[in-house]
């Protein structure tokens, strides 16, 4: 589940504790199959190239709230694609949400489209399946999601849900984000994003990100990034998980 400026992501989920229990254990069920399904289906378009990432970070962040409470995690993840842009993921990390949900695991299943639309500008479209095999609640969720890029630099991130964070409420998430390379090793990101979620909890937030990234040596990465939410996200999921924060990364892309 990851974006330019995010697979360290956080958000509301790692700090509500039943948000929508009535969903039963087969309508989970039935979601997660279906996602296998879809992934199933970008396995078998021919894929021509397979590649991987694995990270350890100091926090896992997701749109600027912790997913692990401050804690450390470890994220592993792989990816086929196809000459005609078809691709299929699959991504994984420890959580470390509300004791009430006992969410110790998750799992994002995706299944999109990326390719260019001229020389200057790209598109990526996917349908993402965020999964949490170990609660005893009912967290699972899916989000329709695109990414327009412009000089493989600047981006614009929608990302739209009719059942937000597993609730039965719409949400929709937008952000803004530009890359400043520098040589060929360094890099700074910046990224603001906005996350409607007035159907859901009454309320919305913004949160920021500005990241420094170097590539030390292939395949390894080291990724340094200060985060921060403005007040509403405080006031919607405590100070101990909005608010400003810093979170260092090793990261090794195959």
């Amino acid at each position: 589940m990851a974006d330019p400026a995010s697979q360290s992501l956080p958000d509301m989920r790692s700090i509500r504790s039943f948000v929508d229990v009535s969903h039963s254990r087969s309508t989970r069920s039935l979601a997660g199959c279906a996602a296998l399904g879809l992934l199933a289906v970008a396995t078998s378009t021919h894929a021509e190239s397979v590649s991987g990432s694995a990270a350890l970070t100091s926090d896992y962040v997701w749109r600027g709230t912790t997913q692990t409470q401050g804690n450390p995690a470890v994220q592993a993840g792989f990816s086929l694609s196809s000459d005609s842009g078809f691709y299929g993921s699959i991504w994984g990390s420890n959580v470390e949400f509300a004791p009430e949900t006992r969410a110790s695991s998750e799992l994002d299943l995706t299944l999109g489209w990326s390719g260019t639309l001229s020389d200057a500008w790209a598109l990526d479209t996917n349908l993402l399946h965020y999964r949490y095999p170990s609660t005893t609640v009912d967290l699972d969720w899916t989000e329709l999601n695109g990414r327009l890029t412009y000089a493989d630099r600047y981006w614009l991130s929608l990302g739209y849900s009719p059942k937000a964070l597993g609730s039965d409420d719409d949400g929709v998430y937008t952000q803004v984000g530009a890359r400043f390379p520098a040589g060929e090793t360094f890099a700074v990101e910046v990224a603001a994003g906005y996350y409607a979620l007035d159907d859901v909890y009454g309320d919305s937030y913004w949160h920021g990100q500005a990241s420094a990234i170097w590539a030390v040596k292939a395949p390894f990465e080291l990724r340094l990034a200060a985060h921060t939410t403005d007040s509403a996200a405080e006031r919607m999921f405590g100070d101990e998980f909005a608010g400003s924060r810093v979170e260092a990364a090793v990261q090794a892309s195959f």
